[in-house]
């Protein structure tokens, strides 16, 4: 397996600051077979249900349509709240490429102070800062002191809203 080289952007942050600990949980495997599963190409409204029923059943492969680089993508859970304004909730598996250059605008898997930080990479009068995004609590912005070091951008992200159910033994 390669290394995935963290890209170091500028100073680091105070040891006062909140971060939110992830966990790497895999890598894709490195040549899958396709897989296509069904995809309805219909909008779905979450409000009220529509009467339109057409649609056009199509296949999507899922490693193709979330893996951009598949040497330099790792699989990270996401913890705590701070960004759930941008969808990532606590459980949040991240598809994370090491390979794409960082840029402001992206969420991007962080390590400050030896502790890694999910948070939206911002640069602010030529200067770095990691955002929260999370409106009902107000987390502090991290705004580098020594290095940053970004590991990955955050390219998707996976919510499960139901585990897969385990195979019970025999008895």
């Amino acid at each position: 397996d390669p290394m995935i080289t963290p890209t170091l952007l500028t100073s680091g942050l105070p040891h006062y600051a909140t971060v939110l600990m992830i966990s790497i949980i895999g890598k894709p495997h490195p040549s899958p077979r396709t897989l296509r599963l069904p995809f309805l190409e219909t909008l779905i409204p979450a409000g009220f249900p529509s009467p339109a029923a057409d649609y056009v059943q199509n296949a999507i492969d899922l490693h193709e349509r979330l893996i951009h680089n598949t040497q330099a993508t790792f699989f990270v859970r996401a913890t705590g709240d701070s960004m759930r304004d941008a969808g990532i909730v606590d459980g949040s598996v991240l598809v994370v490429d090491a390979s794409r250059p960082p840029e402001s605008g992206h969420i991007v898997v962080a390590s400050i102070d030896g502790k890694y930080v999910v948070k939206r990479l911002k640069k602010v009068r030529g200067q770095f800062e990691l955002h929260s995004e999370n409106v009902l609590v107000a987390y502090p912005v991290l705004r580098p002191s020594s290095d940053l070091q970004i590991f990955g951008v955050v390219t998707s992200h996976i919510v499960e809203h139901l585990k897969k159910p385990t195979r019970k033994a025999k008895q």
